[in-house]
């Protein structure tokens, strides 16, 4: 307890909690710094309670409910497969509890103070920190503030009774029968396959002329094919217009190309996007803290804002709304208060969506290498040629390496089949040591797995691919 108004000393004061914070605030325990890390809710922040876990868990759910009702290929029938939803909002919740439980104790391990409240700044070296119990000041050498985002609300589509964002989307209480999707990005793209794969009428409603638009067309092409075997109707170049709810469903008035057209469900998700925690009551206006015209921190090469000693990662400055960025901006800036030479490089920054099949992507594609003036070469293996893939009834999808043709450096490549997601890892390493594409290919990969598709993709631009027929010179 504070005694009347005095403040404590601390090194390095974190705002937020989630993945951009906690590993910021472990980093700089690690090395040496006394931290309080702060927040207003559950530890783990978004991803670990209301986004990238939970999603994950009820994707995984899926997944299994599909596989148990559609085993033929493999000589497999089961009668009566059923969804106990019940039991699995309970199994994703025991996931959730898990791994935050597990981010407390790393914290506790590594001696950091945790409050559980909110924080607003008093000038550049001290803030007051409060909740209903208590508040007291801190005086701090340096911040770092991960206050990460929230979904974005659109005017015509307010949150609430049947209208959801995705946090209310992962936490039905039953299975919808039907659902509208406005936003085909990845969050509507995986939360409406997921509980289309449970049994739900899903139609998606995307503004672009592609579901996933961050992603190239040879990719999202294959995920939009899996959706509509799953019964999703897609309306891409689509303009969502009005909704109108009563107590048992919600219509939503949309246009395709000039042509009026409405559609009911119980539930419409509205996924458009996430705006940044830089509002309230955080005080960044206060202690002239820079933002841009998108309410983002404006930071330097290792994090630092306006004021030096303040620094800002995750969702509040430039760049995707990805965990494993905030992660890495939260030891870079912790390594940087500890005055070592860290800065950020999202040359190697993996993108992954969990759709299926999962699409997955870091360094340049095609496009974007030949903008770099690079000489581009790029080569592709199918998943269908891959004894492991066809033997898991897994043929749909491919990887993609784009390198350079006057030295063989990977330049970028990007995946779409299954376990994507974990496959990108041995090219985002290649890119970050600088390996050839000879490199790939000597590497030894075992068989019969996923593995060997990067290599056999890395031999197409080769030249001299062993499982598909070379390309004519």
């Amino acid at each position: 307890m504070v005694v009347g108004d005095a403040s404590l000393d601390i090194d390095t004061l974190v705002i937020g909690a989630g993945p951009g914070g906690y590993v910021a605030a472990i980093r700089a325990a690690q090395l040496g710094q006394s931290v309080l890390i702060v927040d207003k809710s559950e530890l783990g922040g978004v991803c670990l309670n209301r986004g990238c876990i939970p999603s994950k868990a009820l994707i995984s759910a899926a997944h299994q409910y599909e596989a148990a009702k559609h085993g033929e290929s493999f000589g497999i029938t089961a009668e009566n497969v059923k969804v106990d939803f019940a039991k699995t909002q309970e199994f994703k919740n025991g996931v959730v509890k898990k791994m935050t439980g597990g981010v407390s104790g790393l914290l506790k391990g590594n001696k950091v103070e945790v409050f559980n409240g909110e924080c607003m700044f008093i000038n550049e070296n001290e803030a007051r920190v409060f909740n209903e119990h208590e508040s007291p000041r801190y005086r701090f050498k340096n911040a770092i503030i991960a206050t990460g985002s929230r979904p974005i609300e659109l005017k015509p589509f307010p949150f609430g009774g049947r209208i959801l964002s995705s946090t209310e989307a992962l936490n039905l209480p039953e299975i919808p029968k039907s659902l509208i999707v406005i936003g085909g990005g990845y969050i509507g793209a995986e939360l409406g396959q997921m509980y289309s794969k449970f049994g739900s009428k899903v139609t998606i409603i995307e503004g672009m002329d592609t579901v996933l638009p961050g992603f190239d067309k040879d990719m999202t092409s294959i995920v939009a094919k899996s959706m509509k075997k799953t019964g999703i109707e897609i309306f891409t170049g689509a303009k969502a217009e009005s909704a109108e709810q009563t107590d048992k469903d919600v219509t939503v008035k949309f246009s395709v190309n000039g042509e009026s057209k409405e559609v009911t469900a119980d539930y419409l998700l509205v996924t458009v996007g996430r705006r940044p925690n830089t509002d309230g009551e955080l005080g960044l206006d206060l202690i002239g803290v820079e933002l841009d015209e998108r309410g983002m921190v404006k930071v330097d090469h290792q994090g630092r804002t306006s004021i030096p000693h303040i620094f800002a990662i995750g969702d509040i400055v430039a760049g995707l709304a990805l965990a494993h960025k905030a992660s890495y901006e939260g030891k870079v800036a912790a390594e940087a208060i500890a005055g070592e030479p860290s800065v950020v490089d999202y040359k190697c920054m993996p993108a992954v969506v969990f759709t299926d099949p999962e699409c997955s992507s870091v360094g340049y594609t095609e496009a974007q290498a030949k903008e770099k003036g690079y000489n581009v070469k790029v080569g592709k293996f199918s998943y269908g040629a891959n004894g492991r893939a066809v033997s898991l009834n897994a043929a749909e999808g491919f990887v993609k390496i784009v390198a350079d043709a006057d030295t063989g450096l990977v330049l970028g490549t990007q995946i779409v089949g299954l376990e994507a997601s974990n496959l990108i890892a041995e090219l985002g390493l290649a890119i970050e040591m600088g390996a050839t594409l000879e490199d790939i290919s000597l590497t030894i990969h075992a068989h019969p797995t996923l593995g060997e598709i990067v290599m056999e993709a890395a031999e197409v631009v080769l030249g001299h691919p062993i499982h598909a027929l070379a390309p004519r010179r």
